[in-house]
Order: C-alpha cells, then sequence, then structure tokens
C-alpha cells in the first residue's frame, strides 16, 4: 500500500480520483510547518505539492520512504531538484495543463495595465468619476516583445496577433524554424528591449534568466514601456523595476508573481499606482485546478506502480508516450551493467557502449542509465535507480561513452558494452527480441541466447564429456530445478561458457559440490 502525503491545496476530482485507488492511501495535511512536514515525511512513498510548500534539502534528508514529488503545475522552484536527484526520488510536474489559464491571465494583465482598469475601477468604487485621469492606451499594432518562447508563451502570442500586435520572442533555446511556423520573428534580448512596448516574461528560472529585468536591462527598454510578470517573480529584480516606474522609463507594471510570496507590506512595487497586483492567480481557473489534480495524481500513481514515468523533470532521459517501446531497453541496459559488475576480474573503471540500428541509437541515454543503474546497485549499499545512477557513477569516478568499432555483430538492433577495469575488459552484447524480450546473445567470445532475468548460474569449464549431466545431477540432488541452458564455445575442446536459468535458488551446500566437479573451472551465482 502506497501512502501519499497532500502539503498543498489540490483540486477536488484528484482528491476524488486517489481515493477510488485500491493500493493508496492518502492524507490531506496543508498549511504545515517546516517542522511538523520533517517530521511526517518518514511514512510517506509520495508528497503532492503546489508552489507553498518548499521541499529542501532538510526535508529531504528526512524523507527515508520517499520516492516521488509531484508538483501540481509547471514551475518546480519550491523543490530542490539537485538533492531529490541524488537521493532517487523522482519529481514530476504538469506541464502544458496550466497554460491556457496563464496565457489568459497574460492578456488580461497586458489589457489591465494599458487602460488602468484596477485603478479605475476603485476610483469608482469610492463614489469619483475621474475619466480624463485614466486614458490608457491601445494594444492594436503594438509590439509584444515574449521573454522565453514556451508553451504559455506561444498561447500568449496566438492571442496577442488576434489584437493585431506585432510578437517577438527571446529564447536562445527555441530554433528559428519553430517561431517561423507560428509567424514569430525570434531576436536576441537587446532586440527585444529596444523594440517592445509589452514586455512579458515566460522563462524558465536559471543562473541566466535570474533577475532578467534589472537596472541595466530596464534603461535599454522603450520608453514608457508596459512590463508583465504572469511567470516568476525572480526574474525580475524588483526594486530596479519600482524605481523605473516612479522614474517613468516604465509605464505600467502588472504582476502576478514576486520574489517572496506573499509579498510584504514594504514590498518595494506594493502602493505604486501604476502597477497591477494578483496573488498567483495563473492558474487559478476551475478547468485548470481540476485538470491539473487530476494529471498529477495519476502521474504519481502511475510512478509508484513502476507504470510510466512521464513529466519527470530529473530523470536523465525524457520520458513519454513511448515509455513502453523505452523499457525493455532500458531493463537490458541494467541486466549488461549488472552483468559486466559482477563478470569483472577487478573493480569497474569506465564502459563503453556502441549501440547499433535505428531503435537502440534512439534510446542511448534510456540504455546508458540502465547500464549504470545496474553497476551502481552492486557497488553500493545505498538505493540506486534510473533517477540518481549517472549522479552516482559520477561521484564514484565511474565514466561512459559512447562509441564506434567497437565490435562487429549481424543484428539490426544490437547494445554493445565493453567494461574497462585495471587489466582488461569484456563486451557483452545484448539485442530486444521483438520489440519487448531483452537477451544477451554474446559474452566476450562467445555467442549465446539468454535469458537476464532472476536467478543465473553462471559456469566456465573445460569442454569435456559428462559435464551437463554432473551438473543437473548434482542440482536435482539439492532440489534446485532448471528453467533454461543456454551453452556456447568459441571452438571445439576449449573452455565453455554456461548460463543456467534456475527455478529456485541454490543453497552454499549445492554450490559447494558443484565446486567440487573437476571440469569446472569458474562458478558464479547471479540474481537478476
Amino acid at each position: 500500500m502506497f501512502r501519499i502525503l497532500v502539503a498543498d491545496k489540490l483540486g477536488l476530482a484528484g482528491l476524488r480520483q486517489l481515493e477510488e485507488e485500491s493500493d493508496v492511501t492518502v492524507d490531506v495535511k496543508t498549511g504545515l510547518s517546516k517542522t511538523e512536514l520533517c517530521s511526517l515525511i518518514p511514512a510517506y512513498d509520495a508528497l503532492l505539492v503546489r508552489s507553498s510548500t518548499q521541499v529542501d534539502a532538510d526535508l529531504l534528508s528526512v524523507a527515508e520512504k520517499l520516492r516521488v514529488i509531484g508538483r501540481a503545475g509547471m514551475g518546480v522552484d519550491n523543490i530542490d531538484v539537485a538533492v531529490a536527484t541524488a537521493r532517487g526520488i523522482l519529481v514530476m510536474n504538469t506541464p502544458g495543463v496550466n497554460s491556457i489559464a496563464t496565457a489568459e491571465h497574460t492578456i488580461l494583465l497586458m489589457l489591465a495595465a494599458a487602460r488602468h482598469t484596477a485603478e479605475a475601477h476603485q476610483s469608482v468604487h469610492q463614489g469619483e468619476w475621474r475619466r480624463s485621469d485614466f486614458t490608457g492606451v491601445q494594444l492594436y499594432r503594438k509590439v509584444l516583445g515574449l521573454i522565453g518562447f514556451g508553451r504559455i508563451a506561444r498561447h500568449v502570442a496566438k492571442r496577442a496577433r488576434a489584437f493585431d500586435m506585432e510578437v517577438i520572442a527571446f529564447d536562445p533555446y527555441v530554433s528559428e524554424e519553430v517561431g517561423q511556423e507560428m509567424g514569430i520573428q525570434l531576436v536576441d534580448l537587446e532586440e527585444i528591449l529596444a523594440q517592445a512596448d509589452v514586455v512579458s516574461l515566460h522563462a524558465s528560472l536559471s543562473a541566466e534568466t535570474l533577475h532578467i529585468l534589472n537596472a541595466e536591462t530596464l534603461a535599454k527598454t522603450k520608453a514608457g514601456v508596459i512590463i508583465i510578470n504572469p511567470s516568476r517573480g525572480q526574474l525580475v529584480d524588483e526594486q530596479a523595476l519600482a524605481d523605473a516606474l516612479v522614474s517613468g522609463q516604465v509605464r505600467a507594471a502588472a504582476i502576478d508573481v514576486y520574489n517572496e510570496e506573499p509579498p510584504g507590506t514594504d514590498h518595494p512595487l506594493i502602493g505604486l499606482a501604476n502597477v497591477l497586483h494578483t496573488p498567483h492567480l495563473g492558474a487559478s481557473t476551475e478547468e485548470a485546478q481540476r485538470d491539473v489534480s487530476i494529471q498529477i495524481v495519476e502521474q504519481v500513481v502511475d510512478a509508484l506502480r513502476n507504470d510510466d514515468f512521464r513529466n519527470s523533470v530529473n530523470m536523465p532521459f525524457p520520458v513519454g508516450p513511448e515509455y513502453d517501446s523505452v523499457l525493455p531497453y532500458l531493463q537490458l541496459g541494467e541486466k549488461i551493467g549488472a552483468l559486466q559488475f559482477h563478470m569483472a576480474d577487478a573493480p569497474v573503471r569506465d564502459v563503453e557502449l556502441e549501440l547499433l540500428g535505428d531503435t537502440a541509437t534512439e534510446f542511448a541515454k534510456p540504455i546508458a542509465t540502465g547500464v549504470l543503474k545496474g553497476l551502481m546497485m552492486n557497488i553500493i549499499a545505498d538505493p540506486v535507480n534510473y533517477i540518481n545512477a549517472p549522479v552516482l557513477a559520477q561521484e564514484h569516478g565511474i565514466g561512459i561513452s559512447q562509441v564506434k568499432g567497437l565490435v562487429s555483430s549481424e543484428l539490426s538492433n544490437a547494445i554493445s558494452c565493453r567494461a574497462n577495469w585495471a587489466d582488461g575488459n569484456r563486451v557483452i552484447i545484448g539485442s530486444v527480441f521483438d520489440g519487448e524480450h531483452p537477451r544477451i546473445v554474446q559474452v566476450g567470445d562467445y555467442h549465446l541466447d539468454v535469458d537476464p532475468s532472476g536467478t543465473l548460474l553462471v559456469m566456465k569449464n573445460s569442454d569435456v564429456p559428462g559435464v551437463i549431466g554432473q551438473v543437473g545431477t548434482l542440482l536435482g540432488d539439492y532440489g534446485v530445478n532448471i528453467g533454461e541452458w543456454r551453452l556456447g564455445r568459441v571452438r571445439k575442446g576449449e573452455d565453455a561458457l554456461s548460463f543456467i536459468n534456475l527455478d529456485n535458488e541454490p543453497s552454499e551446500e549445492a554450490i559447494t559440490a558443484l565446486e567440487k566437479v573437476s571440469a569446472i573451472k569458474k562458478l558464479k551465482v547471479i540474481r537478476l
């Protein structure tokens, strides 16, 4: 039974869905202090939050069972993703669900800031009639500059063009072709600042975008510009924006997000007549809250069941609808990594991969992640999964690289992996049959067809008569049943290599008896 803690307000539809899951128990405890949350979190497998709860290193350090953090929304600024990754905790968000709601709110903020809507309303509410004091500007034929051109910004661009606005955008991670498809010109930041009548922020938060609007960049804007921030408070130096609003360099601003929420009474933007404030309402529509609650619940439950990991922000590879196709290759990589560890003659120093065929090449990152997990879960005692395996490998100085010409193979879709250690190396080749069955097809010079699952008895022996009979008889004497026996040899009379799938675990007595067979040179039980 999985235990899920909901620490922030979640839509009723999502909560109802959680209650219907037979293998889930849920506790809804919102408004907890950090101390209270730290005392509760060790008992839970998953944590659901929005933007209020801070999932920091202190909290994660005591989250002993935590496997999944679900963010009901897009931004994960309140989650220490790096620490979560190092601890093998999956972080998920719900990109796209709130996009329409936030885009509509952006358009609202633009119109309201341009036409003094909030201030005019308050004036009339107080019994005044000051029409001439609230003369605004039209959006028609104005230039809208978008900083960031992701999902929300693209929805904003589409709606802004309905007002006959000219839209330009700055996003170094978006190709010019994407802009051309939407009829949007992608330009550099300097051009946004110089040309835009309205600047709207839609960038993710990073070292490059922190305070991207500051005293220096605001000074470069067109005089009388309108600033809209429905994205992240930390994109704006709030004191610098306040100074620009007072000086008149910025005509008006509409702010939905803040560096710290809620903003204090001494906040530099609070109280300025030409600033419109909303309390982080971008995603606050009934439809968005319903949809985001259902989606994050479905994602978290699927992740706990290991069925799917879509919309993860810290998986080492993208996870989407094609996960079912990726999974066999991910698992094959893990099996190869584990075999390399168990069969290596010394600690593995690094691994090299050669991927043959379009499908294997397409899944390069999942395969590499699987190989590292198979290695690391045998090297260290701490929990290892697909999320933290690359981080742990790096910490232990184990490198992984993709190479060509590693080995020749007639297979159209194969994974060749060479593990290197101080005085040697070994190549193991695997393939996925029929798109779903991982198999090991070569170990060193030995060609085989091995099912890499369950308990495997790996045996190297002299190629002499009677070995198979002796081993089969001994295993039978100790109550061990053989599922499959795959044997390979390079040439007649040379050593043979066997992979024997066992239905049950052999006892120490059984292994000792096998080791006494004179033809057997090496023997090892591997659990995959």
